[in-house]
């Protein structure tokens, strides 16, 4: 769809003679239009919400709401959190994980949902073999301690994560990331069927529960914290890797117009290892086709660019986000 959105905008652009805006400035353009769009999504799901509320809503295919829904949850994804030291497995005394970010989980959270607390690790050992999208494990029998489908599968060394997709026999379980690409490597399998929600409350909060054995958290009932980019669950227990597991929505990736220049001229390569196209559905080309020329009338200082640009975001009324 980038290809699409970027010819579209050249095409307005060049059709007064306007001007020509580079690559690297769409790309730049083609980000923040995308996170626009994004976080209108939510302040949408948020109208939707009231216009039921207030029984004006449709139903059928007029119902806005399933279709937002529908949308968001593309974004939703539940990652283990990663613990603030090495070796976690070895470790009993701390408690603090980082928040979802590019380097610790591979996706920068845009807001916390659910902070969810696996209670019950099934086995701790090592692989015995390497085969992929397989934990192979001589040592035990995963059908006698009650491995099933869905249960967390945590790689201690790495600190990656995913779940198993099928008991396959005793000692094999399909799994449905590659986590393992060695001999020898620490594990831990936490049951997805025995878990609680970690209650969110406030710094200030936590420290007056903490301050009596009647309110403070326990394992049954566990709360955490939030401080920069630190998330800190009590009680202090819970600590190791794949014991807490975050439900968030992330931001959408970076999108990113490649090419390779030929005589000259910028031509659309996505084959490049750095493409990204937008992650948005096709029925929001036409609200990033009119973001990005905003931002490109005020990059190239042509106002009627900006001013068509936002009439027709206004008169065309694409999506539920231009009527309300």
């Amino acid at each position: 769809m980038i290809n699409s959105v970027r010819n579209t905008v050249l095409s307005v652009l060049n059709k007064n003679n306007y001007g020509y805006i580079s690559p690297s400035d769409f790309n730049l353009f083609a980000k923040q239009a995308q996170l626009e769009v994004y976080e209108e999504y939510f302040s949408n799901y948020n109208k939707t919400i009231n216009a039921e509320n207030t029984r004006t809503s449709g139903a059928d295919y007029a119902d806005i709401k399933k279709a937002l829904s529908e949308t968001m949850e593309s974004f939703l994804v539940s990652d283990s959190l990663i613990p603030r030291y090495s070796n976690n497995y070895t470790i009993e005394s701390m408690n603090k994980f980082y928040l979802p970010s590019l380097v610790t989980t591979g996706n920068e959270a845009y807001m916390i949902s659910k902070i969810m607390y696996y209670n019950t690790k099934i086995v701790q050992s090592q692989n015995t073999v390497v085969i992929q999208n397989i934990l192979h494990d001589d040592n035990v029998d995963f059908v006698d301690l009650g491995v099933s489908i869905g249960d967390i599968v945590v790689n201690l060394d790495t600190l990656e994560s995913t779940f198993v997709l099928y008991v396959i026999d005793n000692i094999n379980l399909e799994i449905a990331s590659d986590i393992f690409t060695s001999v020898g490597e620490n594990y831990a399998i936490y049951s997805s069927s025995n878990l609680s929600e970690i209650e969110k409350v406030s710094d200030g909060k936590i420290a007056l529960l903490n301050s009596s054995p009647l309110t403070s958290p326990t394992t049954i009932y566990p709360a955490y914290s939030i401080s920069g980019d630190t998330v800190t669950v009590y009680p202090s227990s819970i600590n190791l890797y794949g014991m807490v597991n975050a439900i968030y929505f992330r931001y959408p990736k970076e999108p990113k117009w490649t090419y390779i220049t030929i005589n000259g001229s910028a031509v659309f390569d996505q084959t490049q290892p750095d493409y990204q196209d937008f992650e948005m559905p096709q029925e929001d080309e036409f609200k990033l086709v009119m973001k990005i020329l905003q931002y490109a009338g005020v990059s190239i200082r042509e106002l009627s660019v900006t001013q068509f640009a936002i009439a027709q975001e206004q008169h065309e009324q694409p999506t539920f986000s231009q009527q309300q």
